[in-house]
């Protein structure tokens, strides 16, 4: 049995000579905690291609376009607009973006493309409409 040495709670085994029977060598047994099956955790998030990416792009661009970068004679006049810009982008992700709950079931790669798709499978039950959400 090989456990790893760096925990205490994977380096309890038990020796059980009492189990050997015709055996040459005594049984090992080691409990092992198992977290919980699903761990939630949150995040902000903006679908790509939505709305609300567009909106979020439009205003942080505008953003750039207005700070006022003409004179920065020092570190705290640089530091004043790169503040000013953190807080606006943090602002603007806020007002477009939705929280959602990852979970082990997540799917990076599904978008609203797939939605609709999907849906348009799940009204007609057409073949072709399958391989296009497929």
């Amino acid at each position: 049995m090989f456990l790893y040495s760096g925990s205490s709670e994977l380096n309890n085994h038990s020796i059980h000579p009492d189990w050997q029977l015709t055996l040459d060598h005594a049984s090992l047994t080691i409990i092992i905690p198992i977290v919980e099956d699903s761990v939630n955790t949150t995040k902000h998030l903006i679908i790509k291609d939505s709305e609300e990416e567009v909106f979020f792009v439009k205003e942080v661009t505008n953003s750039v376009r207005n700070l006022n970068t003409s004179s920065l004679p020092d570190i705290a006049s640089l530091d004043s607009v790169v503040n000013e810009f953190t807080s606006t982008v943090n602002n603007v992700w806020e007002k477009n973006s939705k929280i959602i709950n990852v979970t082990k079931q997540s799917k990076s790669w599904w978008n609203n493309n797939c939605r609709r798709d999907l849906e348009n499978y799940r009204s007609t039950k057409s073949l072709e409409d399958w391989k296009t959400f497929y």
